[in-house]
C-alpha cells in the first residue's frame, strides 16, 4: 500500500505525496475577488510542502455565495486574482485545484465566525435557490424552487466556472457536490421532493450532478483531474446514505471523475454526527473498495502516523489534513521528518532544516 510522502499521478499531473489541504471558507473576498490573505494563506501551504490545494467554494453564480466574502468565479474579472495565488503555489511543486460551488438553499449567510444567521434585505442578504422551497433551518426564509430552466443555467455556470479555471492556471477542479450546499440539496430526499426529472427516484436526484460533472469535464482539459465531493451521509434516517455515495461514486468514474474526496453532513443544522479522530476514514475506504475509485479522506486526521496509517492500510489515496494545517501551516514538513520519509525542503529555509530532515 501506499505511504503518505509516495506520489501519486492523476492523469497527466503527480502529486508529490498524498498530503492534501481541504476547502476551508476564509470568508474574506469582495465581490468574489481573492486577496493578499487568500495569496498568503493558499501560499504559504504550499511552501509548507502539501502536494494538493483545493481551495474553498468558489461561487460560479453571484447568487451561490455562502456569505458576500466568498470567493467567485463567475465574473471574468475574476480571473487574475486567482491565477497570482494558483501560479506561485505551483511553483512550489503543489497542485491547486479550485472547488465550483453553489450554496442553494444555505446562501446569503454571514461569516464562519460569527453567530449564525441569514442576512436581511437591508444588509445585502438574498433568497437562495433549491430544488424544493423547502428552507434549511426552522424560521429562515424558504428558497426559490428552481425551474427546468433554471437548473440549466446552473449547469452551464459550473461550465463557465470551469472554463475560468483553466484560464486562471488551475491543474484540477473539484465539484463541490457536499455539506448541503445546491448539488447535494438535490442528491438528497430531505430536500428534494421534486417530482419531475429532477427529484423521486435516485437517478433523477443524480441527474444534476451528473450534467454539471458532464459539462465540466467537456470544458475541462483531458489531461487534468477532475474531482468530486460528497456527504457520504446525512446522518439523519431516510436522508443521502453511504450506499447511494457508493452507487453514485460508481458511475462517476465514466463520467469523467478521477477522485471522489468523501466528507459528510451538511444538509441540517443539528445531525448526529459521531466526531472523533478519523471518523469519516471508513467512508472513504467503502467508496474506495466498492465503487473501484480513488478517494481522498478527511475529518480530524492530526498526527502524521494516523495519516500514513490511512493510506497504508488502503482507506484512501489521499489524507487532506485541515484544522491541523490551518494551525502549522509547514505540517508536511514535519510529518516527513516524524515518519523518517524524504521530502524537501525550501531552498530559502535550508538553513533552518534540521540536522536529521530527510531529502533535506
Amino acid at each position: 500500500m501506499a505511504h503518505l510522502f509516495e506520489s501519486l499521478p492523476l492523469r497527466g499531473i503527480v502529486l508529490k505525496n498524498r498530503i492534501g489541504v481541504p476547502p476551508m471558507c476564509q470568508y474574506s473576498a469582495r465581490d468574489g475577488m481573492a486577496g493578499d490573505w487568500h495569496f498568503l494563506h493558499y501560499c504559504s501551504r504550499a511552501v509548507g510542502g502539501a502536494a494538493l490545494i483545493i481551495t474553498e467554494a468558489t461561487a460560479v453564480a453571484a447568487e451561490g455565495r455562502i456569505t458576500p466574502g466568498d470567493l467567485g468565479i463567475w465574473d471574468d474579472r475574476q480571473v487574475e486574482a486567482l491565477a497570482r495565488f494558483a501560479s506561485f503555489a505551483q511553483a512550489q511543486g503543489c497542485v491547486v485545484a479550485v472547488q465550483l460551488a453553489h450554496a442553494g438553499r444555505k446562501a446569503g449567510g454571514v461569516a464562519g465566525w460569527l453567530p449564525q444567521r441569514r442576512l436581511a434585505d437591508d444588509e445585502g442578504g438574498w433568497v437562495g435557490v433549491a430544488p424544493s422551497a423547502l428552507a434549511y433551518a426552522e424560521g429562515q426564509a424558504l428558497p426559490h424552487e428552481l425551474t427546468t430552466t433554471e437548473i440549466c443555467r446552473v449547469v452551464e455556470q459550473f461550465a463557465a466556472g470551469a472554463s475560468r479555471a483553466r484560464k486562471a492556471g488551475f491543474q484540477a477542479v473539484e465539484i463541490h457536490a457536499a455539506h448541503g450546499f445546491l448539488l447535494h440539496q438535490f442528491l438528497s430526499p430531505l430536500s428534494n421532493r421534486r417530482s419531475d426529472g429532477y427529484g423521486g427516484s435516485f437517478s433523477a436526484r443524480t441527474r444534476l450532478l451528473r450534467e454539471v460533472v458532464a459539462a465540466v469535464r467537456e470544458q475541462w482539459p483531458q489531461r487534468l483531474p477532475l474531482l468530486v465531493r460528497l456527504s457520504a451521509t446525512d446522518w439523519v434516517d431516510g436522508g443521502w446514505d453511504l450506499e447511494s455515495t457508493i452507487e453514485l461514486s460508481r458511475g462517476l468514474g465514466a463520467l469523467g471523475v478521477d477522485l471522489v474526496d468523501v466528507s459528510s453532513g451538511g444538509l441540517v443544522p443539528t445531525p448526529a454526527i459521531e466526531e472523533g479522530p478519523g471518523f469519516q476514514t471508513e467512508f472513504a475506504a467503502r467508496v474506495r473498495r466498492e465503487a473501484g475509485i480513488a478517494t481522498a479522506a478527511v475529518g480530524c486526521i492530526t498526527a502524521p502516523e494516523q495519516a500514513d496509517h490511512v493510506l497504508r492500510s488502503g482507506q484512501a489515496d489521499v489524507v487532506l489534513v485541515g484544522r491541523e494545517i490551518l494551525r502549522q501551516p509547514y505540517w508536511p514538513l514535519a510529518a516527513a521528518r516524524a515518519l523518517g520519509q524524504p521530502t524537501s525542503w525550501p531552498n530559502q529555509y535550508l538553513r533552518a532544516a534540521p540536522a536529521d530532515a530527510v531529502g533535506r
